[in-house]
């Protein structure tokens, strides 16, 4: 059995509670309070009135819906880190050639809560460790 997370979540007047649609389903759908409008080619910043307090150790990673993303051509991401206690803004993007609205209770995006471990940085003069991959980025697999 998982271990359970309690995250706490205040709501600004009109917003909705983030929710799973399955219980199986990784990300909490954020809605829109009110209206808005992404312009073709656009971007605009949607505040959810949600805000949660994710505790350390844990971040909530903003992923797009993929309804949006294959029907309407709508993205949004992002990283809300612990101890961030302000109401969760989206910015969505509109790569589509036509203009977008959400009314008020539209899914617009979901946020996944992950667990962080605790990284330090070591600066070195070179990176010696050998791999398969190497420096190789960018296509470098191929088509």
């Amino acid at each position: 059995m998982m271990e359970h997370l309690a995250i706490k979540c205040k709501l600004d007047d009109g917003a909705f509670l983030p929710e799973k649609a399955y219980d199986t389903d990784a990300g909490f759908d954020l809605r829109t309070p009110r209206p808005a409008f992404v312009p073709a080619k656009g971007s605009v910043l949607i505040d959810t009135g949600v805000h949660v307090l994710i505790p350390p150790g844990y971040c909530g990673f903003l992923k797009s819906k993929s309804g949006l993303n294959m029907r309407a051509g709508l993205r949004a991401e992002g990283v809300i880190d612990s101890g961030y206690t302000g109401s969760v803004v989206v910015k969505m993007y509109n790569d589509s050639d036509g203009d977008h609205t959400f009314i008020a209770g539209d899914k617009v995006t979901q946020i996944v809560f992950l667990p962080i471990p605790e990284v330090k940085l070591e600066v070195v003069s070179e990176i010696e460790e050998k791999t398969d991959r190497g420096a190789g980025g960018f296509g470098s697999t191929g088509r």
